[in-house]
């Protein structure tokens, strides 16, 4: 299946699922809630409730308010269509279809966040039992320094060293 058939594929299940919660517990469908589902499932990788508010305003021209955003992206939490993640001081929202589970690696001197694919966690926590708990998915930090802090804190030594 190509990418774009595949998020095409994703957009109209996402939209199903917001449509039967609205559907069934009586709320009005409104089309803010829509745009920022659109907005969401059209950014790749992690964004902030402010980049959010950015793109909507910018791309789709639909400026919404801070606390409709909050809200919104709140509800989504509930539906677990959308994902919080709390990475070093700020709070950055990911779409999260289908239980992606995955791993990141966050660098404690800059922030960079990258996402990390690894089938050997996967297979241990799909392996892993828990008594009286049911997994539906998983996210794992993995803090250290990326290479371009470390280079730099590398040249930053050597710079001392010569100068002494």
């Amino acid at each position: 299946m190509k990418t774009t058939d595949k998020k095409e594929s994703v957009r109209r299940a996402v939209e199903r699922i917001l449509d039967n919660y609205l559907e069934t517990s009586k709320h009005r469908k409104t089309p803010e809630r829509y745009a920022i589902l659109n907005a969401v499932y059209n950014f790749n990788g992690h964004f902030t409730l402010d980049e959010l508010g950015e793109k909507l305003a910018a791309e789709y021209k639909f400026p919404v308010s801070r606390a409709t955003l909050y809200n919104t992206l709140k509800l989504f939490l509930e539906l677990r269509l959308v994902i919080r993640h709390r990475f070093q001081g700020s709070t950055k929202y990911e779409a999260c279809y289908e239980g992606e589970s995955h791993c990141h690696q966050i660098c404690t001197v800059c922030g960079k966040v990258t996402e990390v694919k690894s089938t050997e966690v996967t297979r241990t926590i799909d392996e892993l039992r828990l008594k009286r708990f049911r997994k539906d998915g998983y996210t794992l930090y993995i803090y250290g320094i990326c290479s371009n802090c470390q280079a730099a804190m590398t040249r930053l030594r050597r710079n001392k060293n010569k100068t002494r």
